[in-house]
């Protein structure tokens, strides 16, 4: 399998798993057993995957650097009238595929290293935020051109899972998740994002507004951005939680 394909199918496996694992523990210490050995064995995958990544990357810089050097001495031959041009683009042909496979592998370390990251985030983040049992809004909303405000009953992320299991059943696909807690692009912005989730979602789009729609019906509160906003907003996306305050 192309290294392409297999980052691919590791991001999107790691995703799916990462969207059940990253909610807090219940209120039974089965459960929180539960959720503890789903995040460990996670981190396990994902560090077993990078070991081995690890040795694929060795292999094809050594590769790169050959086929490099094997370019570099064919144009030489090439000026010198040596060789034919079909011999030196095939040559060249090769160092580009080496380079393209080259960057996936680094690619793959890179979202092995973010993944275990992410998980141990959501981890701390679930040791201070217990689940509450979803309930029905007694919430605030409102909307502009530009963010919509919904202030429920229940100011944290400690339902993810259920979140996460009705976008799963409703799009048949995992539930986007583009920060988990404090990252340091809210750190940058100033922001304490602690106990909230960020959705990558329009929330005019239709997975957008029937993840809105569910957050409403169950008073969870939400902030949803239609585009970036200087020093508040990167782009659209729905922030689950409260808002985040300024840090002091």
């Amino acid at each position: 399998m192309k290294l392409g394909n297999r980052l691919r199918l590791f991001g999107a496996g790691l995703a799916l798993l990462f969207s059940f694992s990253v909610v807090p523990a219940q209120n039974t210490s089965a459960g929180a057993n539960n959720l503890s050995e789903s995040r460990h064995s996670l981190i396990e995958t994902a560090q077993k995957f990078k070991s081995s990544t690890e040795a694929v990357l060795r292999f094809e810089e050594e590769e790169a650097n050959k086929a490099t050097l094997q370019v570099e001495e064919l144009r030489k031959l090439y000026a010198e009238g040596l060789i034919a041009r079909s011999e030196l683009e095939e040559s060249e042909k090769a160092l580009a595929a080496a380079q393209e496979s080259l960057s996936a592998t680094r690619q793959q370390l890179s979202a092995a290293d973010h993944m275990i990251a992410e998980i141990k985030k959501a981890e701390e983040l679930a040791k201070n935020q217990p689940a509450r049992p979803l309930t029905r809004p007694t919430a605030s909303y409102s909307s502009s051109s530009s963010i919509i405000r919904h202030t429920g009953a229940i100011n944290t992320v400690s339902n993810l899972a259920q979140i996460s299991a009705f976008f799963s059943s409703r799009f048949g696909q995992s539930l986007p998740l583009s920060a988990v807690g404090q990252t340091p692009t809210h750190n940058r912005l100033g922001f304490d994002h602690r106990h909230a989730v960020d959705v990558p979602l329009h929330p005019d789009s239709v997975e957008g507004k029937a993840l809105m729609n569910y957050l409403q019906q169950h008073g969870i509160t939400f902030l949803a951005f239609r585009g970036a906003i200087p020093g508040v907003s990167t782009g659209p996306h729905i922030h689950i939680g409260r808002p985040s305050h300024r840090i002091s």
